[in-house]
């Protein structure tokens, strides 16, 4: 039987039994939006929350996608499952990824144990795909306890991950740049961890020293968590078992303080914001349209009616 031919809840059933097609398709789903996207969110909202999410981010050539592949390594090795999201740029012609990131990633592309998906920005302001909550959720529901976010690292994206992710990792470079331009990217705020990567070359310890400068100068509380600075070789697999430590420490520091479920409240009451607001603004275009719509133009057009008060009768069905 074709997977298109099954309803919404016959394919969750099925990636929750392991099949990976059936993923595929309700992620899909995911990325379109509408009322199939909204089906499968009621399906995986009871079945997640087990599932741990890592961003990694930084700017464009850090060797996120590098990085991220001897994660996967990693955890493979001692047997974890884990599934990535690849937030590509989108294509200019078609809207959908790029796929660089899984082009980078096809060591693993047999293992039944990764699952990598690319994910198309669509332009969004912020780098990431409106459906990239849901997608996480899904994944987690489906079982993959381990589900790691990289981003596109550009514009506002490094700030925007620090509110999808439970632990978040900045990757910058030997010689990555002085602290007025880390400032203005916003990564001293959101970062959980700082990586240096590409640590085989020169001015790692000047990068470190200029990330523990503006650790210092930072308004961190005493008693919060000071994000640790790694250095690491990812084409080598140097440093993944160091940095994976310190993202379980991360974990399970905020878990006993009671930061992760702060975190993880906040984003759903963003969450929910940004649902209320696309709902209103799928509504509103269906609004705007027609021969009412239509005449209404004309008459502010010939000033016969002012634009507040053709707004207020087109905004009429929805109680504005």
């Amino acid at each position: 039987m074709s997977l298109r031919s099954l309803s919404t809840d016959q394919l969750f059933a099925a990636a929750v039994d392991g099949d990976r097609g059936a993923l595929a398709r309700l992620l899909s789903l995911v990325e379109r939006g509408g009322a199939e996207a909204r089906a499968v969110g009621r399906l995986s909202y009871p079945r997640s929350g087990a599932g741990y999410t890592v961003g990694l981010t930084g700017a464009p050539g850090a060797g996120k996608s590098t990085l991220t592949s001897a994660t996967i390594g990693f955890l493979r090795a001692r047997g974890d499952e884990v599934a990535v999201l690849a937030i590509d740029p989108s294509s200019p012609f078609t809207g959908g990824a790029i796929l660089g990131d899984r082009v980078r990633m096809q060591d693993h592309a047999t293992d039944p144990g990764v699952f990598i998906r690319s994910m198309a920005t669509r332009g969004h302001l912020g780098g990431l795909s409106l459906a990239t909550p849901e997608a996480v959720r899904l994944l987690d529901a489906v079982g993959r306890r381990w589900i790691l976010v990289e981003t596109v690292g550009v514009g506002q994206v490094e700030v925007e991950i620090a509110g999808k992710a439970d632990t978040t990792v900045v990757v910058v470079n030997p010689g990555w740049g002085d602290s007025v331009q880390a400032n203005k990217a916003g990564l001293m705020e959101i970062a959980d961890v700082f990586v240096i990567n590409k640590a085989d070359r020169k001015g790692v310890d000047e990068t470190r020293r200029d990330l523990e400068q503006m650790l210092d100068l930072s308004d961190l509380p005493h008693d919060a968590w000071r994000p640790p600075i790694v250095s690491v070789v990812a084409t080598e697999r140097r440093g993944v078992d160091e940095l994976w430590a310190t993202v379980e420490r991360h974990r399970a520091t905020i878990e006993v303080s009671g930061e992760l479920e702060r975190r993880r409240r906040f984003r759903l009451r963003e969450e929910l914001r940004e649902i209320v607001a696309r709902r209103l603004e799928q509504r509103a275009r269906d609004i705007v349209s027609g021969e009412r719509w239509d005449s209404l133009q004309v008459q502010v057009a010939e000033r016969s009616i002012d634009p507040w008060s053709a707004a207020d009768e087109m905004l009429g069905p929805v109680g504005a």
